[in-house]
């Protein structure tokens, strides 16, 4: 492993994160907030690190190997939470260096779960740079350094592969350069497009921007305390419910649809999975709220489908709080919280392809146990899955669950009840948001102790990289020549 590359690609992420901060700062002197000083240190600090590591480590010419990518990988994603951590430090938004991080790393992860007890009170500029780092964690930051750095093309593959969400990386262009440019071209046409439609259903500029920031990156932050709920508006919800949707879907299928195949997304098997998930999802929970708790089916229905899309795609915004639904409902949308959206997606938990693979496997388990000696491989959209790929899968569920059994079990004991501990890990792990319990749609994250919050903030990062990208920086031999 190269160090020197290493250490100098860090510094090339902090001038990039730098020079996103620049843009909460023409905020704050628009509404005319006092913490230009705030911004100015925030950038001068981030900045000044990242030019100090490029010029003192240079990087080398060979390729970039597999380890390499991991490395910077994992390591720029909690290099931008702390460095995204020191606005909120420097204007005094959040007074500890836990709560900062824990927010940065929420926000970059686009999980949505807060320390914020009162969002409102908040700087326009602080709320604006909490939903920027939703927008531009989305997508990937590693994956904007490759869309702007066509040098990287030599080994970009590397870093595309240990970013990317899902199984299998699907690539658009020869060069990866071309392909993550390719991502963040629809990303942004997509973000442009839920801005129109949210200003035409009465949003002011400023609200429209954070909303789309965190709808696309199925983040979840909001600059409402109420989150969506706060505009009573049946077109915005459905409007949001529609843009999450496309959020939770493959970024390559959009791209494909836009090039002119309009049936794509009807011959992925993938997005079919997905989207039955939705309808069911909605149809049972629509019954549930109209049998039990709402009058009219309608209404009922739009309840239910805002909040199945909302945390099946991980984005974690509300109508309602749902810790009042019935305990069905409830239930459902808890599993919900590890499905998540499709690979290739903005989406956050195992995915519906891993879960759609699974659950393949063990329906073939059983017809092997009929037929002893027929050879039955598990196909996907009529390719025969790998072994590599499938032991893969298996590999990431079992980690996903162990590392939820032991981060829950952590919660208990530093004094957290059983629903909050065992919901708030799987809303951070699956970068989900809220919870239930102390940490529902109506609650927030403050009131857990230090250490609670940096396990919490450790299992942001976890399901942000899928796991085995942060893991494998733990083992001994990584490091090894």
């Amino acid at each position: 492993m190269s160090f020197s590359t290493l250490l100098n690609l860090l510094g090339f992420l902090n001038l990039i994160l730098a020079g996103t901060m620049v843009l909460p700062l023409l905020v704050n002197w628009i509404y005319g907030e006092p913490h230009t000083r705030g911004f100015l240190l925030s950038i001068a600090a981030t900045a000044l690190s990242g030019l100090f590591m490029m010029l003192i480590f240079k990087r080398s010419s060979r390729e970039l190997t597999h380890r390499d990518g991991f490395a910077i990988v994992a390591l720029g994603w909690i290099n931008a939470a702390f460095f995204g951590a020191l606005p909120y430090l420097f204007t005094g938004s959040l007074a500890s260096l836990t709560d900062a991080c824990f927010e940065a790393a929420s926000g970059f992860t686009t999980t949505g779960s807060t320390i914020f007890t009162d969002i409102q009170k908040h700087p326009y500029s602080v709320l604006f740079w909490r939903n920027l780092t939703q927008w531009l964690g989305g997508m990937g930051i590693i994956l904007l350094s490759l869309a702007i750095l066509p040098f990287l093309g030599v080994g970009g593959m590397q870093l595309y592969r240990a970013e990317v969400p899902g199984p299998t990386t699907d690539k658009l262009r020869p060069r990866i350069a071309q392909t993550a440019r390719i991502l963040w071209e629809v990303y942004v046409l997509f973000s442009a497009a839920e801005v129109l439609t949210l200003l035409l259903g009465g949003m002011n500029l400023f609200d429209a921007l954070c909303h789309t920031f965190s709808t696309m990156a199925t983040g979840g932050f909001s600059p409402k305390n109420q989150s969506i709920e706060f505009y009573q508006s049946p077109f915005l919800e459905y409007a949001i419910t529609f843009f999450m949707f496309l959020a939770g879907a493959n970024f390559a299928l959009h791209y494909r649809f836009l090039k002119g195949n309009v049936k794509v997304f009807w011959r992925d098997t993938e997005f079919c999975f997905y989207t039955s998930v939705v309808l069911l999802a909605t149809l049972f929970i629509s019954l549930n709220l109209w049998l039990s708790i709402q009058k009219e089916f309608f209404q009922a229905f739009r309840l239910a489908i805002f909040q199945v899309v909302s945390i099946l795609t991980t984005t974690g915004f509300s109508t309602a709080d749902f810790e009042n639904w019935p305990f069905f409902s409830q239930y459902l949308l808890f599993t919900l919280m590890f499905i998540g959206g499709c690979a290739g997606s903005t989406g956050g938990a195992i995915k519906c392809v891993r879960i759609y693979i699974l659950l393949k496997q063990g329906f073939q388990e059983l017809r092997k146990l009929i037929h002893p000696r027929a050879v039955l491989p598990v196909k996907l959209g009529g390719k025969v899955i790998s072994p590599d790929t499938l032991s893969g899968i298996w590999g990431l569920f079992f980690l996903y669950l162990f590392i939820f059994a032991v981060a829950s079990l952590a919660l208990s004991l530093l004094g957290s009840d059983l629903l909050t501990s065992i919901s708030a890990v799987a809303a951070t792990l699956g970068n989900v948001g809220p919870g239930l319990g102390t940490v529902g749609p109506a609650e927030n994250f403050a009131h857990l102790s230090i250490p609670a919050k940096w396990i919490l903030t450790a299992c942001m990062l976890l399901g942000r990289l899928e796991i085995y990208t942060l893991l494998v920086l733990l083992i001994p031999e990584f490091w090894k020549k």
